[in-house]
């Protein structure tokens, strides 16, 4: 049976013009990848409401599982709440539970629960809560879509809450075998290789350092056998590796 598969989708302007550097799809691959789901596609898209609705229902209509990151805070450009709505034609509005907890957060700090914070609890008819034990504003989850905030460390707090509820497959396994050839010159033996371990993931990933020219090639399946097998016969293909 096959893994689950996925796609995230990441949103913002800071994103696609190099001012913030995203960290979140690193770590969302690291985590799926060890509890048994295939991170397939991930799109960057612009605050931009019509964009991020149509990959939205792009993504959601072709993979098991989209995570979207960014856009659920309070200011006016974070609108990834009211897109989710319109892709699913679900009513928003700010919702009892979420604001109760944002209302107590906020007094517990002696901070002001003023309009642009109960902005966060807008949340869409039918969803479920994801939670943040970062900065208590919660992600959403819609059917297989599952709203997180962009800042790293409230998504990986997100992301830890929301895993247990996915049903996993066989974890990723992978082994690395460094070639000190060229790419030129394995490609023919190495297509070969991945012909006859078709059911594995066969990649090459080109290095150069002191002037020589090499390949770590890497090899990735959920059979821990079969990998062990294919490296054996990967070795004996570049007995000088």
């Amino acid at each position: 049976m096959s893994n689950p598969t996925a796609a995230m989708l990441v949103i913002g302007d800071e994103i696609l013009s190099g001012r913030t550097r995203d960290a979140n799809m690193h770590y969302l691959a690291q985590e799926f990848t060890k509890h048994g789901v295939d991170l397939r596609e991930v799109r960057v898209v612009s605050d931009d409401r019509a964009a991020i609705v149509d990959a939205l229902n792009a993504l959601r209509s072709a993979y098991d599982v989209v995570v979207t990151s960014g856009g659920i805070g309070p200011t006016h450009d974070d609108i990834t709440a009211d897109c989710v709505a319109e892709a699913f034609g679900a009513h928003i509005d700010v919702r009892d539970d979420a604001y109760a907890l944002l209302d107590a957060h906020y007094k517990s700090q002696g901070k002001e629960f003023n309009t642009a914070r109960q902005r966060m609890a807008r949340i869409p008819d039918g969803a479920t809560l994801i939670d943040n034990p970062v900065s208590i504003a919660p992600g959403f989850t819609m059917e297989n879509v599952h709203v997180m905030a962009g800042v790293p460390s409230v998504f990986q707090a997100m992301v830890a809450s929301v895993l247990p509820t996915l049903t996993g497959g066989a974890p990723l396994l992978s082994q690395t075998l460094r070639v000190q050839r060229g790419e030129g010159d394995i490609a023919e033996p190495l297509g070969q290789f991945a012909r006859d371990y078709s059911d594995l993931q066969v990649g090459s990933y080109p290095y150069q350092q002191d002037g020589v020219y090499g390949s770590n090639v890497v090899v990735r399946g959920a059979d821990a056998a079969r990998l062990d097998a294919a490296m054996v016969a990967l070795r004996a293909l570049f007995p000088e590796a």
